[in-house]
């Protein structure tokens, strides 16, 4: 199996370039990505199963991975939901599959939002992981629009083993990820 583009990437180009721009003394010490965890929250699935079997599909196909069901931790009677009761999907990338995605994710389907002026540079926690949000499943290349039964946002995640906001920033601009200036 070939290594990822985005991973051959990081080991010939951003490991260095992190290594001039923080000063670390060893390769081991420049921050790398963890996961990437997409998340889709449905609440009308409590009505109508297959919005969740529909979303499930759409991020099987964007990921190439099954999803994982989530599911309510406790009633809330104002949402109509009962413990137990599945409310979303989400996915965990890891390893090759996650610097595909990204490469994904940055080449071809972040280009295709709608009035797109880059992704908000200030979503970043304490902890270097970086969390932005889609409004539509339609972007992704992978779905077929005429087949969306229901469009819907998801959140993705990128966690990182940076220790501070700066890293975390520096890593994923070396990784292309179109900021706002």
């Amino acid at each position: 199996m070939t290594k990822p583009r985005l991973l051959i990437k990081y080991n010939e180009e951003i490991t260095p370039e992190m290594r001039k721009l923080f000063g670390y003394k060893n390769n081991l010490e420049v921050p790398r990505l963890k996961k990437i965890v997409l998340n889709v929250g449905l609440g009308e699935a409590t009505q109508d199963i297959k919005f969740l079997e529909s979303a499930q599909n759409e991020l099987a196909a964007i990921t190439g991975q099954k999803p994982v069901v989530t599911r309510a931790k406790k009633a809330i009677a104002n949402f109509k939901i009962r413990k137990g009761s599945a409310i979303g999907c989400k996915v965990t990338l890891r390893r090759a599959m996650m610097y595909e995605f990204l490469d994904r994710l940055i080449s071809i389907t972040v280009p295709r939002i709608r009035d797109f002026r880059g992704l908000p540079g200030n979503s970043f926690d304490k902890g270097g992981n970086y969390s932005f949000g889609l409004n539509e499943q339609g972007i992704f290349p992978e779905i077929d629009a005429d087949k969306i039964m229901k469009t819907h946002g998801m959140d993705i995640t990128i966690v990182t083993t940076a220790k501070s906001r700066d890293e975390a920033f520096g890593l994923l601009k070396l990784f292309g990820m179109p900021f706002k200036k």
